[in-house]
């Protein structure tokens, strides 16, 4: 197996920085698009031999270092008990969204082996095809409850964190139901064999630091203490993270995940020294090869000076990115030698 990945999350040695991108199985690529034709979402990431091939076609196409699961961050819904749908052009789409301590109690942990055995059987599809690392992942219980409490995205999560003030009591509630799963949920997914898991806090920028260590602190490292257990590299990623990302080391991950907003020299700054991911702006992708090329040499230099780097972007791969702009960004990664 190629493991630049791997090393490079432990901050080993690698001969060359490897790199994969988020969302990299999705919609930029026309096989995914012609795939996907007459499926819904959540039809493609419940049927295991279409999540599988979803997966596997970045891989083929590029030869990233690394696979990410094809699923959602929200599969765990339904069996929880708040069923929702993932509406093509919106995203996730709760039926009933959170309001009440009875909306909550109406909630409920599930065994992840039986109520998401889709997303296992994917697992040990990939891991059959698979020569890199597999990378699984869910959501953080901010990101999710986030959904749950508005109903779908938001942009400002303003019931989301009404609640979470006003509330203190409910929030813990909620938030500590779905730490439980989530790490369940993890450890259902390192068990069936994935090799590294991520933990995506999408939503999390929206608050600040006192708040995350009173609303949220304890829950995350109740999962980052059990998924670390299990011996893989976990990935800690949230978007809009500059002025959280001590206290989200705080709460465990051995890589922290860097969005586009902060450089990783000054983000390394701020943290005690650790493998950091990331962090090349999206956008950039949707502009020209050489631009790309300028920029990711600059990214590469700056994680010479870290424990260990994985290339990513800064969020998630837009629909619209040239596949000639990803080929070139994936070439001039993969063709930088590493020292150290």
């Amino acid at each position: 197996m190629n493991d630049r990945f791997l090393r490079a999350c432990r901050g080993e040695s690698v001969d060359r920085t490897p790199i994969w991108v988020m969302r990299q199985a999705g919609r930029y690529l026309p096989e995914y698009r012609k795939i996907r034709e007459g499926h819904t979402m959540l039809q493609a990431v419940s049927t295991p031999d279409l999540a599988a091939e979803i997966t596997l076609q970045p891989i083929r196409r590029f030869g990233f270092d690394a696979a990410i699961l094809f699923s959602d961050l929200t599969v765990p819904f339904t069996p929880m008990g708040a069923p929702f749908d993932i509406k093509e052009g919106v995203g996730p789409v709760v039926e009933h969204p959170i309001r009440t301590k009875a909306d909550v109690d109406g909630l409920s942990a599930f065994e992840p082996r039986e109520g998401l055995s889709f997303v296992m059987e994917t697992i040990r599809i990939l891991k059959r095809e698979l020569k890199v690392p597999l990378i699984g992942f869910t959501g953080c219980p901010f990101t999710l409850a986030s959904y749950m409490i508005e109903g779908g995205p938001s942009k400002e999560h303003k019931r989301t964190r009404a609640l979470m003030y006003s509330e203190p009591q409910l929030w813990h509630s909620l938030i500590g139901l779905l730490a439980d799963v989530v790490a369940s949920y993890l450890e259902a997914q390192i068990e069936a064999g994935v090799d590294a898991i991520q933990l995506f806090d999408s939503w999390i920028g929206v608050i600040d630091e006192a708040s995350y260590r009173e609303f949220l602190l304890p829950h995350m490292r109740l999962i980052f203490e059990r998924v670390k257990l299990a011996g893989v590299p976990a990935i800690h990623f949230g978007t809009g993270t500059s002025a959280l990302l001590p206290v989200m080391q705080e709460a465990g991950g051995d890589v922290i995940g860097v969005d586009w907003r902060i450089s990783l020299t000054e983000a390394a700054a701020k943290l005690r020294p650790t493998p950091l991911q990331g962090n090349l702006d999206p956008a950039v992708l949707i502009t020209n090869p050489d631009l790309i090329e300028r920029r990711a040499k600059v990214i590469l230099e700056q994680g010479l000076a870290l424990p260990g780097h994985i290339f990513n972007l800064g969020h998630g791969i837009y629909p619209d990115t040239p596949l000639e702009n990803v080929q070139r960004l994936v070439e001039t990664v993969q063709q930088t030698v590493s020292v150290g």
